[in-house]
Formats: C-alpha cells, structure tokens, sequence
C-alpha cells in the first residue's frame, strides 16, 4: 500500500524560504500526477501546486513566482520550494497523487492519495 509522507514544515519569518518533501513508499508513483494542497485554520482545503510525469507544472495564482513544484523519480519524492513566504501561507500542506489523465490537477477531489501533513506556520 503507498504511503506518502511531508516534511520539512515549520515555524519560519514572512520573507524566508521552505521546501517541502513528500516522499512515497510502498510503490513508485513515476508516472502519477502529483499535487500539494493546503488548508489554513477555518478555510477549506486548495490547491498549491501539481506536477505531471512528464514534468508539467501548474500553481495556484497565489503562489505563481514563488513556488516551484519538482520532483525526483530516483527517490521518488516530489517537493515544493516557496520563497518570499507570507503570513497567509500558513496552513498544513498536504501532499497528494492521482493516476495521470485521471480528472483535474486543480481538485481535490481527483486526488486518491494523501500524506497526513505538515504544519508551516509563517509570522509576520
């Protein structure tokens, strides 16, 4: 059974940076589409960022210019750089996949796979 799991979370300064990991185990998911959500205290769960198998990329417009969606095959982990960090950033991110061509890459509710979180938390 595929598990995924994010880390790399924490408490930062608006202005400062994270990456985000999310690594699979279990089966190798090089050909899934991989997505990050996030959800702030009270708001619903949205859409980050996602990456294709063959590395296409797609953004929120609020994170367009300061994120970058990645991922390595060889470890089968997928990652989000954010930079320039905000207050309104703070929110569990969860990382997320689909089979390719399965739905959208903007809805959750495509995604049939889920990591449990992590907290990034960014003061002002």
């Amino acid at each position: 059974q595929v598990q995924l799991v994010e880390s790399g979370g924490g408490l930062v300064q608006a202005g400062e940076s994270l990456r985000l990991s999310c690594a699979a185990s279990g089966q190798t998911l090089s050909t899934y589409d991989m997505g990050w959500f996030r959800q702030a205290p009270g708001k619903e769960r949205e859409f980050v960022a996602a990456i294709s198998p063959r590395y296409s990329t797609y953004y929120a417009d609020s994170v367009k210019g300061r994120g970058t969606i990645s991922r390595d095959k060889t470890k089968n982990t997928v990652y989000l750089q954010m930079n320039s960090l905000k207050p309104e950033d703070t929110a569990v991110y969860y990382c997320a996949a689909k089979g390719y061509y399965r739905g959208s890459y903007y809805r959750q509710e495509d995604y049939n796979i889920w990591g449990q979180g992590t907290q990034v938390t960014v003061s002002s």
